[in-house]
């Protein structure tokens, strides 16, 4: 059977011919929650998933954060969880930096047995927004940011969570350290075979800073001017960071908000469009100020935000990290070279021009917050929506009149099941699925007492 991916065989006969050591695969598929789920295959295995798939139980696409089914998904029971067939993400075969004995990876998408997508698969969600914009003659390109804490692996004298020590002398970190580059050489092991990881695996991983909270770092990638490989890379560069951070005997935490007295962690997303030419149609012309697709595009942003924010924040953790002066937004605003607002336009040269969106934590799936954003741009694009005044200075004491946004993860979901433009920008299928994970989690979290709890109440009431 023809891969409906675009993978060949003869990928696969290239990367065994050029890489004789590796043993064994690991085969991922991306989950609503973003978390990989598959299999470990051998070697000899390889050639034969891309001549035909390779199946994969309904079911792992209905699945919660800890691996339980949702059976209001529909993708369990209902369906006998039945198998469909997987198959490989081209350019996504690679070796595993460190492994002993040596090991690859490859990325999966979920087809139907005919050869249809699997329309609650999260990457194919945002193949199908990639496809409306192609539709219009237009191709949307970006990156990623990663942010994330390095976390020692033992609790400090309350149980909390607590930076973890430089790998290479034992200095422990105490105090916020941003932009130190000093303080970045005690990690410089770990970033080390980070960077040759990504080597390894075709990531653009460039520039690392010391972030705003003690163990906490950034990760830039290169921008893309295929989205897919974009949101590609960030899937790719969380599961190598915490690999590394493991071999070197500390945790990679990808939670929103670990820590409570500092700030939480984001996944800024850069995206612009272009042309067929190749021209950035978010780029102005001279003598306009902006170019009216880049007004229209953060119109749609603006507008569809709120009923969008269970994307951007899917988790009871994310909503911690939405406080006042902690560099994450809580209003749908836009602005220029302003960190305070939700959408911000870098300042640079016109021909980069480009939105940074920056609602989003870093727990979220990157293949549904683009395919999100994408459609809020399409949205603008089609209906010529007006984004409002610029918001300058304090974008968090900016007035919003227009969008009232979520207050809680409760509130997110509600907004989010009744929401018709997350249900054509995810798909009526993956709309209902992560509708439904989320509020078996959310049933979860709510009917569990605390330590917190105790603490309050015990001796009180």
């Amino acid at each position: 059977m023809t891969s409906p991916s675009g993978s060949t065989p003869a990928e696969a006969q290239a990367f065994l011919d050029a890489h004789p050591e590796i043993e064994a695969f690991d085969i991922v598929l991306t989950d609503a929650n973003g978390v990989g789920r598959g299999k470990i295959v051998r070697r000899h295995e390889l050639k034969s998933i891309y001549e035909g798939g390779r199946h994969m139980p309904i079911s792992i696409l209905g699945l919660d954060i800890t691996g339980e089914d949702v059976h209001e998904t529909g993708l369990i029971w209902t369906t006998g969880d039945g198998d469909l067939r997987a198959w490989p993400i081209p350019g996504t075969l690679v070796p595993l930096y460190g492994t002993s004995p040596p090991r690859g990876q490859l990325l999966m998408a979920m087809y139907h047995l005919d050869g249809q997508p699997m329309s609650s698969d999260p990457r194919l969600a945002l193949a199908r927004q990639v496809d409306i914009l192609a539709a219009k003659g237009l191709y949307p390109a970006g990156a990623f940011e990663l942010e994330f804490f390095l976390l020692a692996n033992e609790r400090d004298a309350d149980g909390k969570v607590k930076p973890a020590d430089a790998v290479l002398d034992g200095r422990r970190s105490t105090k916020t350290e941003v932009y130190s580059v000093d303080h970045l050489h005690g990690m410089e092991p770990l970033f080390s075979d980070i960077y040759a990881a990504a080597k390894a695996q075709g990531i653009p991983a460039e520039t690392v800073i010391s972030e705003y909270a003690p163990g906490q770092y950034e990760l830039t990638l290169n921008y893309r001017k295929d989205v897919m490989r974009a949101a590609d890379d960030l899937v790719m560069l969380k599961r190598l960071v915490r690999a590394q951070a493991r071999r070197h005997g500390v945790t990679a935490c990808f939670m929103a908000k670990p820590i409570e007295k500092y700030a939480g962690s984001g996944m800024h997303f850069h995206v612009s469009l272009q042309d067929k030419a190749g021209r950035n149609v978010f780029a102005e012309a001279g003598g306009e100020s902006w170019s009216l697709p880049l007004l229209q595009g953060l119109g749609g942003l603006i507008q569809t935000m709120a009923e969008s924010m269970l994307v951007f924040a899917p988790h009871a953790n994310s909503w911690r990290r939405f406080v006042s002066q902690s560099y994450a937004p809580v209003a749908p605003t836009w602005g220029v070279n302003n960190r305070s607002v939700a959408l911000r336009v870098p300042a640079g040269d016109a021909k980069n021009r480009r939105i940074e969106h920056r609602p989003s934590g870093v727990d979220a799936n990157p293949y549904l917050i683009a395919a999100t954003v994408l459609a809020g741009i399409v949205k603008g694009l089609d209906e010529g929506l007006d984004p409002g005044p610029e918001t300058t200075g304090n974008g968090y004491e900016a007035a919003v009149t227009r969008t009232t946004m979520p207050v809680d993860w409760r509130a997110a979901i509600e907004a989010a099941r009744a929401s018709s433009f997350l249900k054509e920008a995810l798909g009526e299928d993956l709309h209902r699925t992560f509708v439904a994970i989320k509020q078996s989690e959310y049933l979860r979290v709510a009917r569990t007492v605390s330590e917190l709890d105790y603490h309050l109440y015990l001796h009180e009431v």
